[in-house]
Formats: structure tokens, sequence, C-alpha cells
């Protein structure tokens, strides 16, 4: 595969800036295996829109995050760090730039990724791109946001619980705004690295899904993409993914029910014995006892019918079998109405499956753990995915 140098970039974006006629147009990012010229065999029939962001000048967001101070930063990952910006009309902005210890080719793959994929996306749960800067670096700019993320606010033993309200409020908007990901936005995206730390929350706690890296286009004739080498976060990988690098929607339904026992119970994905949330709260669902899984930290402070609409809907998300889990549509017709238990109801023979865990992943791969929430590319070794990258 070929990747697009940075004087490429400069290229392309100064005619931008001149004629701002259409967008960056790749069906499948920049990952594509198959694609030999990345921007000539990307168009795609539809015409183009125009795009909602903006180039900006280096100047610009060097002023805004005050060239770029440590006191400004507010994330780091493997592949990038984000800053604190405020523009010169008192917008608040958040900068992402590319590590220049990154190697330049992953350093274009990821940001031709998210500005392909997040660059005409437009939905009230979907965190929307400000603009970009592709001199003296790569950088994508977005809006700041001071609540930071979904797993700072939910794990920090320094802030006060979330109330039931705010969560089942913060699990609604996910799943809409994941729905729109897969279903109508102009191309359908999986977005492959859904949990709680890239759950951003506005001022009135509304989420945002974020971080875009690991996104995939997947074209309207296409049931599935098969990947290589995997890529995700512990505690949140699909069985069909790890053990045969395929996803599809379906991967992002079963993340999307580990975020929905995270929002529940208060958990993190994996503990600190490497059991996986999923593991350890399939039992339990198995058995009816929905008001176990509750976060004693509430105190019994929850709304008992969203609680089993929510479990339920989680459930269903987290099945070993894809095909027996509902998509993001039929997930939302569970948290949101009357739950039909039977309509959802698997042969007894799948219902015996044995569910895949993280335990599995752990004892077939040799090779030690730095942290229970690091993220995995088995491609060749472990390393860190943009962890926390925007909990901000």
């Amino acid at each position: 595969m070929k990747y697009i140098r940075t004087d490429s970039f400069k290229r392309l974006f100064s005619l931008r800036r001149r004629s701002f006629e259409g967008e960056i147009r790749n069906p499948d990012g920049p990952t594509l295996e198959d694609n030999k010229d990345t921007f000539k065999n990307a168009a795609v029939a539809e015409p183009a829109q125009r795009p909602t962001w903006k180039c900006f000048s280096f100047a610009e967001i060097f002023d805004a995050t005050n060239g770029f101070s440590s006191e400004n930063l507010v994330g780091r990952g493997g592949y990038a760090e984000v800053y604190k910006g405020t523009l010169g009309n008192g917008e608040e902005i958040a900068v992402k730039r590319m590590s220049k210890s990154s190697a330049d080719e992953r350093k274009e793959k990821e940001f031709l990724t998210e500005i392909g994929t997040i660059g005409h996306v437009c939905h009230p749960n979907v965190l929307s791109l400000l603009g970009c800067c592709v001199d003296n670096g790569l950088y994508l700019i977005f809006h700041f946001f001071s609540k930071g993320s979904v797993a700072s606010l939910l794990h920090d033993e320094n802030l006060p619980p979330l109330d039931w309200k705010t969560r089942h409020k913060i699990a609604i908007g996910t799943a809409r705004g994941l729905n729109y990901l897969h279903s109508s936005c102009q191309r359908r995206i999986i977005h492959r690295d859904i949990k709680a730390s890239n759950i951003l929350l506005t001022a009135d706690f509304e989420p945002q899904i974020s971080d875009f890296g690991l996104a995939k286009w997947l074209p309207s004739q296409w049931t599935h993409h098969s990947i290589a080498p995997i890529e995700g976060t512990f505690g949140h990988l699909a069985p069909e993914y790890y053990l045969h690098g395929i996803v599809d929607e379906k991967t992002d339904v079963f993340a999307f029910g580990v975020f929905l026992l995270e929002i529940i119970s208060g958990r993190k994905p994996v503990d600190g014995s490497y059991q996986s949330l999923h593991s350890w709260a399939k039992p339990i669902l198995k058995q009816g006892e929905t008001e176990e899984l509750i976060d004693p930290r509430l105190g019994g402070a929850y709304d008992i019918t969203q609680l089993k609409r929510l479990a339920f809907a989680a459930s269903l998300c987290i099945r070993s079998s894809s095909m027996w889990r509902p998509s993001m549509s039929e997930v939302l017709e569970v948290m949101e109405g009357e739950v039909e238990k039977e309509r959802w109801k698997m042969p007894e023979e799948e219902d015996q499956e044995e569910c895949w865990g993280f335990e599995d992943l752990e004892y077939e791969c040799d090779s030690p753990f730095s942290s229970p929430h690091d993220s995995i590319s088995t491609g060749s070794s472990w390393n860190s995915r943009f962890r926390n990258l925007m909990n901000i």
C-alpha cells in the first residue's frame, strides 16, 4: 500500500482552500489493501458535498495552544497528542497532533482514516470535525469538551458517581450516534473502537462518539470486511473479529454491549484479574438477576424498567454469534420500548454456546500486559492504541 507524503498533503489542501468544492472521498479511507492510488481510485459516484470543516493555518493553532504548551496537553496516546486551545474568537478547541515519534506512514494512515470518515458526518451524538492543518505536521481540530469522556467521569474515584438519569441519557445517545454511523450517514461506517474513553460529553452530558482512527468504510455491496492485523481494545473485541479478522456492524454492536454493561455496573471492561466485563455479566444476565449488575454506588437510585431494558439490550449485543446479535436500530427499539424477549430467543443449541472471553486472549497471546485497558494489534507486538486520547 502507498501513502501520501506530507508535501502531497500540502498540495491537496491548498487546492481545498482555493476551491473547496469537494471532500476527501475514499470509500474505505486510506486502508484498503488493494488501493494503489489513494485518491485516484477513491472517487464515489455520488455528487461531492461541500465539507463543513476548514483548513487552519499552523499559526492559528500554534497561537491557540500557546505554542503547544505542556500546560495545554490534555491527552496522549501511541500515535497522537491532544492539546486544549482557544481561538481568537474565544472558541475552545481540541487539537489532535499526530505524534512526531510515529512513522510517517502510520501518521498519514491515521490522519487520512479519521478525516475521511469523520469529515462528512453530521449527528448530535457524533463528534464533528472543525478542521485540519497540514503545515509543520498533521493536525485535526475538534470542539473542546470540558466534561471529558464517559470513562473519566465513571471511573474517577475522586468524583461523585454519575446518577442513573445521566447514565441512561448517555446510553441512549451513544446508541443513536452508532446507529447513524451504521445506517444513516453517506456511507456505512464501522467505528471499531467503541468504548467509554472514546465517548466524550458535552456540558449537558450529551454523548459524542469520537476517535475514528480505526474506523472503516463498508461499501453497500459488502456484508463484511476482513482486517489484518487485528486492532482494538481489550475487553471489547468481538469473537469473530479476533478469531477471524472479520468486521461488520455487529462488531460495533458487541463493543456497545460491553459499554452498556460498563454504564450499568460502573465496572471497567477488564478488571485487575484480567476478567472481561461481559464474561462476568453473562451468567448474571442468563439467570435474570438484572439488579445484581447495578453499580452499588447508586444506592438503589435507579429506574428498574430502564435498567431491565438496558441490561436486556446488553445481553443481546454480547452474544457470541454475530448472527444472533441485533442491529443498532433494533438495540434502540429494545432500549426505548417494550422488551419482547420471545422475539430474541435463540435455539437451545445456540444458547449453550460458550462465550469467548478476554481470558482466552490472554492465554493465546504469549506477551505480557502493561495494562488490562491497553489496546491490541496482533500483527507484530502489543501497543497502546490512543488510550484515553480524547479523555479531556
